[in-house]
């Protein structure tokens, strides 16, 4: 069994740090409040800086909302990167900049450490259910050592290529999870404003060439009105601004996922930052001046 250190408890990290546990290793972790009750209770060590973490553990998980986060843990007073020692391995499972992951690999490098970047889809649910997609940017050797690992916390698990490469995955990912969102938006708000029901046309579009997972889960939430996340509007705000940053670096033009993105921010200017992000639907509806299941 392997000593494991694991930063960042919040929605996604507890149930994460959890089946670590429940497979026998052992835990010290570190979080903004206190240590989950379930976690304290199966024997995990609460240490009081990330630094102490990442003295006692072998490898160090990293679970955190947005990019400064990350480089407060590693590189902040009572960081990680100052309680390291050679051979140590952090793995960053947050979704953050593909940028700053590259200089953030190099200067945990330096230390005589590796460093894999491992974002994740399947949100909170696939947190619980160990079925997460987990994306992985680093060496191989690396990878080899941590993928059992992984593999108690998901189950699509890609060595995409090197540091960096599993967070520019993600950003990949959230576009296509944002566009898809809205197209089922849009098709549903159609079909419900013609007269049909949109539960039923939902049914019969997952039996062709639309059907998705989306359109499985979110159109079922759509047509609900069942907005509590899931996956929050301000988060995946957080992603697309990654997307969009990364775009305008390299000279690329991201029309569609602007779009998107203008979409969330119309749902966190009506109070919605906090919404599911399937709740992007809202934003159509508020411009249609109509809502799926109203009565034409």
């Amino acid at each position: 069994m392997s000593k494991l250190g694991f930063i960042g408890l919040g929605i996604m990290g507890a149930p994460m740090a959890g089946h670590l546990q429940a497979a026998g290793h052992t835990l010290f972790v570190n979080t903004i409040g206190s240590v989950p009750d379930v976690l304290a209770a199966g024997g995990a060590t609460a240490c009081g800086s990330a630094k102490e973490v990442a003295e006692k553990a072998d490898i160090v998980f990293i679970m955190v909302p947005d990019t400064p986060d990350v480089e407060k843990v590693l590189f902040g007073k009572g960081g990680v990167a100052e309680g390291l020692s050679a051979g140590k391995i952090v793995v960053d499972m947050s979704s953050i900049s593909p940028v700053a992951t590259k200089d953030f690999a190099k200067r945990i490098n330096e230390l005589g450490c590796d460093y894999l970047d491992a974002p994740v889809s399947g949100g909170e649910v696939g947190a619980k259910a160990a079925s997460l997609t987990i994306m992985v940017g680093g060496p191989d050797k690396a990878f080899e050592t941590v993928k059992p690992l992984f593999e108690l916390m998901g189950k699509n698990i890609t060595l995409v290529g090197g540091n960096g490469d599993g967070q520019t995955t993600k950003v990949a990912n959230q576009i296509i999870v944002a566009l898809t969102i809205e197209a089922v938006g849009e098709a549903l708000l159609l079909a419900a404003k013609a007269g049909a029901d949109p539960a039923k046309v939902r049914q019969a579009l997952m039996g062709g060439f639309a059907n998705s997972r989306i359109l499985e889960v979110h159109g079922e939430r759509m047509v609900k009105r069942t907005f509590d996340p899931g996956f929050r509007i301000e988060l995946h705000q957080k992603d697309l601004d990654l997307a969009l940053n990364t775009a305008r670096s390299l000279g690329l033009s991201l029309p569609n996922t602007a779009t998107a993105q203008e979409l969330f921010n119309a749902c966190a200017a009506h109070g919605g930052k906090a919404w599911d992000h399937s709740g992007m639907v809202r934003a159509l509806e508020i411009m249609a001046n109509f809502e799926i299941g109203q009565k034409v």
